[in-house]
């Protein structure tokens, strides 16, 4: 994506290299001069995270200790799930990772969709997250031509960006009351009944990791009669077995953005990250 950037606001690329050693080590080199530069550091921190996000907390060290002013685009943010102590006991992980940038000399953050906005509050410089549901919406309307569609979200968490989904695709809205084990992670969706028979259901969530939410949710309106189940993902993280559940529970039809590669990243953000960019004045 970092290529894609450069591209839509006509920047050059750095010359730079990470390279991984046998053991797992990591070293980043740049060759280029960076004193007094702007420098966009480019990196998506999903699986392996803890490998993403030390590359980029050590690329961000590096260059700013070479003199460059660093602005971190993260489209993909690792352990912002983890904003608050659900659990007595618990660290609040993305308030370590926000010292951990600022300590690394980033000055500035964009990411895209952050799982919970009460997560930017974490940070003590600058941070915004470009919302990718518009580029989603396109692409639903465009390519999956959902028949009568019925937008829903799976839990209360993420109704707002669903509710924005649905606005700007003009079809109805609709929220399922889920709750999640917070030891074991199983994921249950309360009984109520929904206007879904024989229309398309598209369920719309931050992200897909293990696929049990969406699972759910699918299970419960194709129970009740939709004629097909459609998951929308920002990021679509897919671990271990996630696309079979899916597939199991009768989703049909995955759709996400490319802030993780895969075989579902169908849709480029790349247009809205460079958009807010723009707006950055330094």
């Amino acid at each position: 994506m970092g290529r894609s950037i450069a591209e839509k606001l006509s920047l050059p690329l750095l010359g730079a290299e990470f390279r991984v050693f046998p053991d797992g080590e990591s070293k980043f080199t740049v060759s280029d001069k960076v004193s007094g530069k702007n420098v966009l550091l480019v990196q998506s921190t999903y699986h392996p995270a803890d490998h993403h996000l030390f590359q980029l907390l050590l690329a961000s060290h590096h260059l700013s200790e070479e003199g460059a002013k660093i602005t971190a685009v993260v489209p993909y943010l690792a352990y912002a799930r983890q904003d608050k102590q659900f659990l007595p006991g618990e660290g609040v992980t993305l308030g370590f990772v926000a010292h951990l940038m600022r300590s690394a000399g980033v000055r500035r953050l964009v990411t895209v969709d952050i799982h919970s906005a009460e997560g930017l509050a974490l940070f003590s410089f600058p941070t915004y997250s470009v919302s990718a549901i518009p580029s989603l919406v396109e692409y639903v309307r465009e390519n999956v031509s959902p028949k009568d569609p019925v937008v829903i979200s799976p839990d209360f968490g993420g109704s707002k960006r669903t509710e924005a989904f649905a606005a700007l695709y003009g079809a109805p809205f609709l929220q399922l009351a889920k709750t999640r084990d917070r030891v074991s992670g199983e994921v249950t969706v309360a009984d109520s009944k929904l206007e879904v028979k024989g229309k398309d259901v598209v369920i719309v969530d931050d992200i897909i990791s293990t696929g049990g939410t969406a699972r759910a949710a699918a299970e419960k309106v194709m129970s009740q009669g939709a004629r097909r189940a459609i998951a929308v993902c920002v990021h679509g993280l897919f671990v271990g077995s996630a696309l079979d559940i899916l597939e199991k529970a009768s989703v049909k039809t995955v759709v996400c953005t490319n802030t993780v590669p895969g075989r579902f990243s169908q849709v480029d953000v790349s247009d809205a990250v460079a958009s807010h960019l723009r707006t950055i004045e330094d």
